[in-house]
């Protein structure tokens, strides 16, 4: 009596990500993303709690992403296709952002991969576009 039923919990993961093939490793990509980000932060002492929420906002959005393609996939009866590519993209990214982190604590990475890091770490961080749109909006006003 009063006890917990995972049999619902269950029936809510079906329902909202169906059979998705590679969830748990990008669920763990996810968490070794968090916990290198949380080094490289350390590292460049620059542990900001509202940047790091932000990136906690973004982890679950990926997942409301792949609700949506999910859902996609069950109207359109593609058999997962959209929701296999859609959590195979976000694995590569995950895979992509702890490679960067690991390279900015100093963990040796392969060069080749390392020059194109550096390359991408080149352009506007996210937050920098973010502002730049918000003053231009405040000055067309």
């Amino acid at each position: 009596m009063g006890g917990f039923n995972l049999e619902h919990l269950e029936a809510a993961r079906l329902y909202l990500f169906g059979d998705v093939k590679f969830l748990h490793l990008l669920l763990l990509l996810m968490a070794l993303d968090i916990v290198t980000g949380v080094f490289k932060a350390w590292k460049n002492q620059n542990l900001w709690s509202r940047k790091s929420l932000f990136g906690y906002a973004r982890k679950i959005l990926v997942l409301v992403v792949i609700i949506l393609a999910n859902v996609v996939d069950q109207i359109l009866g593609l058999n997962g296709a959209v929701t296999y590519a859609t959590v195979l993209f976000y694995i590569a990214n995950e895979g992509l952002s702890i490679t960067e982190n690991l390279a900015d604590v100093g963990v040796l990475v392969p060069v080749g991969l390392a020059e194109k890091l550096k390359g991408i770490d080149g352009g506007k961080s996210f937050s920098d576009e973010v502002r730049e749109e918000m003053s231009t909006r405040k000055e067309d006003q």
